[in-house]
């Protein structure tokens, strides 16, 4: 998808659109709860006299977000008796997911931890559960609702939702407990999912009439091909049906190509994730004060990340999606490089600032961009599954090579750290611009095939 017909005005306008300004209240239903089961909680069972040995094993319950992957075929095939032929394939889905996640911060808040440690980790994981449930079909929702050159507008504004929600999570549950107590902080953090609900009621369902047809076709041949054309096991037939069909549409649909699209899945947001845990130890070490950190690093970073995000989604609608992605990755090494700079400067709140706004711009831009790419791959008679197999993937190698990030700065420190994290970027720059390249030659010989 190249170049669009628009111009910045027409642009802009895309923002306000009825289903794109949907998308900034289910990023906040999205992003609600995630803090709710790591951090704040953490705060809240440390506050209550837990011990630390007790505490990090709560960090298990964010596994739940890391395989979300295999229960969205369920998300993409089953139905809820009566309330999907009511609501619709995804609303029904939606507002189950919103409504289990405000009933487990509502159990939440009734026990005391103290007493009942074992139940508040079974809470969370109820509330981890339902949380990554409803990212599933919100992204299946925002892929099926709008138009492929709307994604970025779409992403940007669920990405501001998202960062408003973990304000509330986090800052917002801390005041109310200073102010009340834990129970008052977690039942105010359960009623407002009512914004998700809400949401959700008054959204329409996307048209999945065509879709649906092309999937059952493409099922029926491979329950066929794979089980036979006779009776077979009714739980085969849903196996095949939910969980093998999704991908071998996507195989099928790219080739061997599919495994350079899952190449660089996997390594776009590689220099991003793996600085990321050294982040806070390096302001630290550097010499900044904790309220520096607070207020450059999370008040003054917060604004930059969410226009960098509105940024890269009106790219999106102006240029399309290639070339943005190319900038996103290009500029996420850059920053890095930024890093290593002020690694050498030491503790100058004014450099701190620069680079912060830089990094948190391009990272909001990258995402933006990186998450409308994404939406374009995945076939929407299959999009909760597929895109949970895209989203799962973008985060593991990073999150695994973050783990030894640690042993480069104690061995060479900070400054060839995140130098090594720039070079890392350049396979996504690389691959990007290969993606570009082979997009312009598919539309070059598609003109030259068309009639006329």
């Amino acid at each position: 998808m190249q170049k669009q017909n628009m111009t910045w005005g027409e642009a802009l306008r895309v923002y306000l659109k009825p289903k794109v300004l949907a998308m900034f209240f289910l990023g906040f239903s999205a992003g609600l709860p995630l803090l709710l089961v790591f951090s704040t909680l953490t705060a809240w069972l440390r506050d209550y006299g837990v011990s630390r040995t007790a505490i990090g094993f709560f960090a298990w319950v964010g596994i739940t977000f890391s395989i979300k992957v295999l229960w969205a075929p369920v998300i993409d095939y089953l139905k809820i008796p009566l309330l999907t032929r009511v609501m619709g394939k995804r609303r029904s889905w939606m507002i189950t997911a919103q409504i289990g996640v405000a009933l487990g911060l509502l159990g939440m808040a009734s026990v005391n931890p103290q007493l009942a440690l074992t139940q508040v980790a079974i809470l969370a994981v109820v509330v981890a559960f339902c949380s990554a449930s409803q990212d599933v079909v919100i992204d299946a929702y925002r892929i099926e609702s709008v138009d492929r050159n709307l994604q970025g507008a779409m992403a940007a504004n669920y990405v501001f939702g998202y960062r408003i929600a973990l304000l509330v999570a986090g800052a917002g549950a801390l005041y109310v407990a200073e102010l009340a107590n834990w129970s008052v902080a977690y039942a105010t953090m359960a009623a407002l999912m009512g914004v998700g609900v809400i949401t959700t009621l008054l959204i329409s369902e996307p048209d999945h009439a065509k879709v649906k047809a092309m999937a059952e076709e493409f099922q029926h041949e491979w329950v066929d091909r794979m089980l036979g054309s006779g009776q077979h096991s009714r739980i085969w037939e849903w196996f095949v049906r939910a969980v093998a069909c999704p991908f071998i549409e996507f195989f099928q649909r790219n080739g061997r190509f599919a495994l350079v699209l899952l190449l660089f899945i996997g390594v776009y947001r590689l220099s991003d994730i793996a600085m990321g845990v050294m982040a806070n130890p390096f302001y630290l070490d550097l010499g900044f004060s904790k309220s520096d950190i607070a207020q450059i690093t999370k008040v003054f970073g917060f604004f930059f990340t969410i226009f960098g995000s509105f940024l890269g989604g009106l790219l999106v609608v102006r240029f399309g999606i290639m070339r943005p992605l190319i900038l996103g990755a290009a500029m996420v090494a850059a920053t890095n490089l930024l890093f290593a700079h002020l690694a050498n400067i030491g503790p100058d709140k004014t450099w701190l600032a620069l680079v912060i706004s830089a990094d948190n711009v391009s990272a909001g831009l990258s995402n933006a961009v990186f998450i409308a790419y994404l939406s374009s791959l995945a076939n929407q008679a299959y999009t909760a599954t597929q895109y949970a197999l895209f989203s799962s993937l973008m985060t593991l190698p990073g999150k695994f090579i973050s783990g030894f990030s640690g042993i480069v700065v104690d061995a060479q420190g900070y400054n060839l750290f995140f130098t090594y994290a720039a070079i890392i970027g350049v396979p996504a720059i690389l691959l990007a611009v290969y993606l570009w390249w082979r997009s312009r030659r598919e539309e070059a010989l598609a003109k030259e095939a068309a009639p006329g």
